[in-house]
């Protein structure tokens, strides 16, 4: 059990230090851009950011699925299915890739009109979706590598691959913002080439050399079920664009631009909570597939019991902090002392991150699906907190409680969905067997 529990403390900590790294491109973005561009560059930013969940989403369904099944062949010993796992991810990146870019390069205006951009904002939103759009091949081969590295039996690596990316983008985007002068190209120009230098630390991978280019079959049939373990991570991390493309709608209609960089603000900070709670559930990914791989029901018991207990402990501290420090938080990104954005900022503060608990047992469970191979308890976890249940909670408390609602949504939302997670956990304890 004590070895259980360093490996344990081990993934998860590299894993969610690179995480919340990871996270802190759009941070970064934030606070950059807040100090530089004011209340219109938020709007503009938090306009695109679904389309940044939609990129590093694709991403991680690629990374995660292949990683995982790449865990359970070789707790299985099977090396040739391994290395299809990686290349059968490969495939997939080379597709997406070509729809991105393509879409960058032909219509990033039409996609900012479309995500709610007006006059006012529609330039700065289409240039920040032209950049991140053109930079989604680096964005996906860096997802698949960051996940198969740190399957492969190095965390440390691919943590510090993480960080790296994420600390030159902080660098760049002052660099970019304020030296240079380059507006919101320069934001977007830091964050795009942040995973490139992840990359470069990447490819210094040298642990099992146990995935690769190599001929090896490939079927669709493989691709499929990798797509199937992997669509979870792509739901969870497309949960978070869902949620803000529609309260940006719903928020416009309520408050406006203001609102709308007022929720700017409390969903960045979101974005980089969710990260960690996902780091931590990540990390230990490889642990519970091995064990599963193993048929090994005490370890994954010990293994879930761990996760379990670190995401709400570390729920409740983040929310604590956020209830006694909420003004000097938001006024990090309020520049010009906006008091309708600190107000509306502060309250959705105090009330949005009443889900965190709920949201990191919802995010615990769903990749301990994934890990063990069941894909639909996972996908039917993903669906209600991103699409089944928020979207229409969301008009439902909006149209009952205005703003409040909207805030209220995301709790309430994460409260059903755990008691439905954690339902099905059990019943599949206790008929969980290896697949093949």
């Amino acid at each position: 059990m004590k070895h259980a529990f360093r490996e344990f403390a081990r993934y998860a900590s590299l894993n969610a230090l690179g995480m919340l790294g990871f996270s802190c491109y759009i941070l970064a973005d934030t606070f950059f851009i807040a100090q530089g561009l004011g209340a219109d560059g938020l709007t503009a930013l938090n306009l695109a950011i679904p389309i940044y969940s939609l990129v590093h989403g694709c991403g991680l369904m690629l990374g995660m699925g292949g990683a995982t099944r790449y865990s359970i062949c070789r707790g299985q010993r099977d090396n040739d299915g391994a290395s299809a796992a990686f290349v059968s991810s490969v495939y997939p990146a080379v597709l997406l890739a070509i729809i991105f870019v393509s879409a960058g390069l032909f219509f990033p205006t039409p996609l900012a009109s479309l995500l709610g951009a007006d006059a006012q904002v529609l330039t700065m939103t289409a240039t920040y979706l032209r950049v991140i759009l053109l930079f989604s091949p680096a964005f996906l081969l860096n997802d698949i590598l960051v996940c198969f590295v740190r399957n492969d039996g190095s965390p440390r690596l691919s943590m510090t691959a993480m960080l790296a990316g994420s600390f030159s983008n902080i660098i760049l985007d002052y660099v970019f913002i304020f030296p240079c002068q380059m507006g919101i190209f320069g934001a977007v120009l830091a964050t795009g080439l942040a995973p490139c230098i992840s990359l470069v630390v990447l490819s210094f991978h040298r642990k099992h050399a146990g995935f690769g280019l190599r001929r090896c079959p490939v079927t669709p049939s493989l691709i499929g079920r990798m797509l199937a373990l992997g669509l979870p991570s792509l739901v969870t991390e497309l949960s978070s664009g869902i949620v803000i493309l529609v309260f940006n709608f719903i928020i416009l209609g309520l408050c406006g631009n203001t609102g709308v960089a007022a929720y700017g603000v409390v969903a960045n900070l979101s974005l980089v909570v969710i990260a960690l709670l996902t780091g931590i559930a990540q990390g230990v990914q490889p642990l519970l597939s091995h064990a599963y791989g193993r048929n090994a029901q005490a370890d994954i018991r010990q293994l879930m019991r761990y996760l379990i207990v670190t995401v709400l402990t570390l729920s409740v501290a983040i929310y604590a902090l956020f209830i006694f420090c909420d003004t000097p938080v938001v006024a990090a990104f309020n520049s010009a002392q906006d008091a309708a954005l600190q107000s509306i900022a502060e309250d959705g503060l105090r009330l949005y991150f009443l889900a965190i608990p709920f949201a990191g047992c919802n995010i615990a469970l769903s990749f301990f699906f994934t890990s063990i191979g069941r894909a639909l308890p996972a996908h039917c976890i993903s669906l209600l907190r991103g699409l089944v249940l928020i979207v229409p909670m969301a008009f439902a408390l909006s149209a009952l409680f205005a703003l409040t609602g909207v805030w209220l949504t995301f709790p309430v939302t994460e409260l059903l969905v755990t008691i439905c997670g954690v339902v099905l956990y059990w019943r599949s304890m206790r008929t969980s067997k290896p697949v093949r």
